[in-house]
């Protein structure tokens, strides 16, 4: 059994991490940014900009994982995503280094390398970085620059992998990181079908991805963690199926400005009646495009397996439910899975 350090503890995956290394023994070092506590074990906080306070906390581990980083669609907030994703990245990975950490797995995205136009392209670990695509994004920009800081820290007493999970779907996710589309879809918010495709995989898959990386995947190399790809409109008419909720019955065309243009016009509508929008002009964006990915390498290497998707859509819904963070009227299909 071994000690590990785990940062970004309290978030959707650090969470299932921490689940996953207790149900195997492990020992744990939990650390967030605010603190706190998941299922029961303490969670110190440490901000991992603060070299000092990532040394001393991880000071006898026997490996480490850094499950953090700052996630938002809104192009306002680069500085932070540069601030916590890069620096903090970059700041905790030579700290650890210091605490005689021999070893460390690194989250990143399956965005920093699967992200196109081209609706027949899978991408895998060889391809290169969509500069053209993710520049635009600075969530996916800054989670690019500190995958590669970390992939350059590697040196002969200290090994980085880096794992990249597609969208992460599942129970557990309380600040909706991942899962905040899916509740729009069962609130009815979406008015239109994007044109594009999506990746996704369950976080529990993933959490135990982590844990594989560490134990099996080889020093300097990225491993994409995925379970489906399928165009939006086939995610749509999965959870309509699963949760009896319809999905919108209009389509976005093909054309990406043409969809920015018509959503510009409807989120126009809905402000000049005192409304909002439900669904902002960057996701809008980006659900245009196609995000798949294989996880070909991790399953050859790491022994990766990602459960039936169906699992994790009915997951997902059911714990969006349960949580009550969507509103179930009388009757609804939906109410059955607050009895599951």
């Amino acid at each position: 059994m071994s000690k590990f350090w785990v940062a970004g503890a309290t978030g959707f995956l650090g969470s299932h991490l921490l689940t996953t290394l207790a149900q195997r023994g492990h020992a744990v070092v939990a650390v967030s940014k605010n603190g706190g506590s998941v299922d029961g074990v303490p969670v110190a906080a440490v901000d991992i900009l603060d070299e000092a306070a990532v040394t001393e906390s991880a000071r006898g581990a026997d490996g480490a994982f850094l499950v953090t980083g700052r996630v938002s669609r809104d192009k306002g907030d680069a500085e932070l995503l540069h601030r916590d994703n890069v620096l903090g990245t970059v700041t905790a990975l030579k700290a650890l280094r210091a605490a005689g950490i021999k070893r460390v797995v690194v989250a990143s995205t399956s965005g920093t390398l699967a992200v196109s136009r081209d609706a027949d392209q899978v991408a895998d670990e060889s391809c290169r970085a969509p500069l053209e695509i993710i520049a635009r994004w600075p969530y996916y920009r800054t989670k690019l620059y500190a995958e590669r800081a970390a992939l350059d820290a590697n040196a002969p007493d200290f090994e980085v992998v880096v794992v990249n999970p597609s969208l992460l779907l599942g129970p557990g996710d309380l600040r909706e990181s991942s899962t905040g589309d899916v509740r729009l879809f069962l609130e009815r918010s979406i008015p239109a079908i994007p044109a594009g495709g999506m990746a996704f995989v369950d976080a529990r898959d993933a959490a135990l991805g982590l844990l594989q990386a560490f134990e099996r995947g080889r020093a300097g190399e990225r491993y994409l963690l995925n379970g489906k790809n399928m165009t939006i409109a086939a995610f749509f008419q999965r959870l309509e199926r699963i949760s009896g909720v319809k999905g919108p019955l209009l389509r976005m065309p093909s054309s990406r400005p043409v969809a920015l243009g018509l959503n510009q016009i409807f989120t126009k509508a809905v402000e000049a009646i005192g409304g909002r929008a439900p669904v902002d002009a960057v996701s809008v964006e980006m659900a245009q495009y196609f995000w798949y990915c294989s996880a070909d390498k991790a399953e050859r290497e790491l022994g990766f397996v990602a459960r039936d998707p169906g699992e994790t859509l009915r997951d997902t819904v059911g714990d969006l439910v349960k949580r009550k963070v969507i509103a179930v009227s009388k009757g609804s299909h939906l109410g059955a899975f607050a009895t599951r």
